[in-house]
């Protein structure tokens, strides 16, 4: 089915250029002939060309390597080519003009050339696989057409040259105002810098870290040892003191007193005398003299103690004053004590010291993170400042440098020499004048097409319809050459075919129309069938008569009515008077057996009769159902001919007593609108609308040959009037 798609398109539009080819023939011909005397009276045209090359950055800014940005050929959006901005930029209107006014370019009438004409007589391109721009300029002067070239690449060039050192300008004259205001940010910075490292008391904090970490180390060290010294003395100082029963301040005051002059010899007079009263109070009693003087004396002696121990050691003496007496071993004891409480003092404030020592270096230690972080942030500031500097400095050299260069990434390798010979091909002449002969024609079949809203093949009958396809009658031109009698094309069409040439196609088509009706009555009778039309001209009067001809030839007894009360043509047909009929019937209620007329075995003809001057009340009337329900119970089969429905409702009216509607459409004389119309009429009276008859088709205008013909033997005519007609067989394909 995929392939079958194209195929049908492809023939329905050869069948179009069928259908009109005459038109076509005749556009094709006269827009060649036109175009090629149009290209013979013009000038010749002469083609100078020129190219140029580009570079993605200039050779001295490659080598120099300064101001490689400025002219450096990039594209700005992502796949996009630089050469088409490129070609954009030498199409532009400044360049254009500049172009016009350096050579004095004129039209034809002395009138300076206009930009829109220049630009059409200029092509600019890209040279495929090459950083290469070609520019050409046709022109009826060869010389003015070479010239226009080389000043248009001059122009482009020194536009090229000149845009780079604006911008090697703009970027300097930028630099020299940001210049002053990045130096003095590194004078702030430095400035900061250096009072963050004053007040900080800064040089290198990484080598002041490392040796803080040393130092406090070492402290540790020796501050251990003091600590280890200072348990050391405090344990010998406590083992002392409880030898001698006191403690070092004591033992300390103890060592002083022994120290004073005289105290000592006073302490061993008075020990003499104890002795002395001790051994006199063995003979006698308290109350002698010798005691009482004995006692008097070591009191004079204690007193005199007191007095030196005062003199000397102020309020201490009384709690000194029964250890004044200390042998030899108690007082090295307590020399020993005050010794070791001394050391202890000197190695717990040499202790303390050194804990606070390491305390302050520790707590420097702890700050000097964040010291670290803010000089390092300083130090960023510092350096981006510095960088900033270094950098406008480096560019503003740079962009000196570039503003004196004198090369774009743009060179000339081919400038345009002056043509010989036009630019002129006759081939290329003529391919250009049949291509537009054949657009032309394509266009004229379009317009044509577009304006013709009849309907033109079946295929447009069942698709704009809807309805069943009961038979295609192809058309009976066919047979003219045959008829003896030179009737005209009107006379012809409403021939009999059936009866006078039974062995043609159009007679098998008919008799296909009456096998397809014979199989719709097999589920409901069909007895009475209304024949009509959309639009008059469609030969629904003939496929009437042909349709009765044919069912009658089965031995059936058919009636065949003209009830076309606005334009009967039945009594033309089969050659009757039509001064009695249908008419008549009606008003008269005349004798059927007079009026109705057998014109051949089964078959009987009611004519129209006088034409009313109202007969759609005729139609629409009680003995017009009595009668159609007397010819259905009297006939086999009862074929009304009606007129067209766009003319008059009476086939509407008639359908409603009948048993269906059968429509005829004939290609290239119904069109669109009507055929809508004679379709919702039918729909919205609630006709028992049977199927179409697609009538006079042109197969040639058939994108598919439902039939075709070949001549195999002449047909006898059973008509007088007839002659020989070759056979023409009816085929499906």
């Amino acid at each position: 089915m995929e392939l079958q798609e194209p195929s049908i398109s492809l023939e329905r539009y050869w069948t179009i250029i069928k259908r009109r080819w005459l038109a076509t023939l005749f556009i094709t011909v006269s827009v060649f002939v036109v175009a090629q005397l149009a290209t013979s009276l013009k000038k010749p045209i002469y083609l100078a060309e020129g190219k140029l090359r580009f570079h993605r950055n200039n050779a001295t800014s490659s080598m120099t390597g300064l101001g490689t940005e400025i002219s450096r050929l990039d594209p700005l959006i992502e796949m996009s080519n630089p050469l088409t901005t490129e070609v954009e930029v030498i199409r532009s209107l400044p360049l254009i003009e500049t172009t016009i006014n350096r050579l004095n370019l004129q039209d034809s009438q002395g009138v300076p050339l206009k930009i829109k004409k220049f630009l059409n007589q200029l092509t600019v391109k890209e040279v495929k696989g090459a950083d290469v721009i070609q520019i050409t300029f046709n022109h009826t002067n060869p010389k003015i057409a070479a010239q226009v070239v080389n000043e248009l690449i001059k122009i482009y060039l020194e536009q090229n040259v000149s845009s780079r050192r604006a911008e090697a300008a703009t970027a300097r004259q930028f630099i020299e105002k940001q210049l002053p205001k990045a130096e003095l940010v590194v004078r702030k910075t430095e400035s900061e810098l250096a009072a963050f490292k004053e007040k900080n008391k800064v040089v290198s904090l990484q080598e002041e870290a490392t040796n803080a970490i040393a130092v406090i180390g070492d402290l540790q060290l020796r501050i251990n040892d003091t600590q280890s010294q200072l348990a050391n003395f405090e344990s010998q100082a406590l083992i002392i003191s409880q030898q001698l029963g006191m403690n070092p301040q004591q033992a300390l005051v103890a060592t002083s007193i022994s120290q004073i002059s005289g105290v000592q010899d006073i302490l061993k007079e008075i020990q003499q005398l104890q002795s002395q009263l001790a051994t006199r109070r063995t003979v006698l009693q308290d109350s002698h003299p010798q005691i009482i003087e004995l006692q008097d004396k070591i009191t004079s002696l204690n007193r005199v103690i007191d007095n030196r121990i005062v003199q000397v050691l102020g309020k201490n003496e009384q709690q000194l004053k029964g250890n004044l007496e200390l042998s030899t071993l108690q007082q090295s004891l307590a020399s020993r004590l005050v010794e070791l409480e001394s050391n202890r003092l000197g190695l717990a404030s040499q202790a303390k010291s050194l804990l606070n020592l390491q305390f302050a270096y520790k707590q420097r230690l702890n700050n000097l993170p964040r010291l670290d972080q803010q000089q390092r942030q300083i130090d960023r500031k510092l350096q981006a400042a510095q960088s900033t500097y270094s950098l406008l400095l480096q560019k503003l050299q740079e962009s000196r440098i570039a503003e004196n260069q004198n090369l774009g990434n743009a060179t000339k390798i081919a400038e345009a020499r002056i043509p010989d010979e036009p630019n002129f091909s006759p081939l290329i002449s003529y391919l250009s004048s049949a291509l537009l002969s054949i657009i032309a024609a394509l266009a004229t079949i379009y317009i044509l097409e577009v304006k013709d809203k009849s309907i033109k093949t079946i295929e447009e009958a069942q698709e704009l319809l809807g309805m069943t396809l009961l038979g295609i009658l192809p058309t009976i031109n066919n047979l003219k050459p045959y008829m003896r009698k030179k009737d005209d094309l009107e006379s012809y069409q409403q021939r009999v075919v059936i009866r006078d040439f039974p062995r043609s196609s159009i007679s098998e088509a008919y008799r296909m129309l009456r096998a397809n009706l014979n199989f719709m009555s097999a589920d409901k009778e069909l007895k009475v069938i209304v024949v009509t039309s959309s639009v008059p001209n469609e030969g629904k009067s003939t496929v009437a008569a042909n349709l009765a001809t044919a069912i009658a030839q089965m031995d059936r007894q058919v009636l065949l009515i003209d009830g076309d009360l606005h334009r009967p043509v039945q009594h033309k047909i089969w050659n009757l008077m039509n001064n009695q009929g249908l008419s008549n019937l009606i008003v008269r209620q005349e004798d059927m057996t007079t009026t109705i007329k057998k014109i051949m075995p089964n078959l009987d003809i009611l004519t129209s009769g006088i034409v009313p001057p109202s007969p759609a009340s005729l139609l629409d009337s009680q003995r017009m159902a009595a009668l159609m329900a007397n010819f259905s119970d009297k006939y086999d089969y009862v074929i009304v001919d009606t007129p067209a429905l766009n003319v008059a409702a009476d086939a509407v009216t008639l359908g409603q007593m009948a048993d269906g509607v059968l429509l005829v459409v004939r290609p290239g004389v119904v069109d669109s609108v009507n055929a809508n119309f004679a379709k919702e009429l039918l729909a919205k009276s609630g006709q028992n609308v049977l199927g179409q008859v697609v009538n006079g088709v042109i197969l040639k205008n058939e994108p598919h040959s439902y039939y075709y013909f070949t001549k195999e033997d002449y047909l006898q005519p059973t008509h007088p009037e007839s002659v020989e007609t070759p056979l023409v067989s009816n085929r499906a394909k």
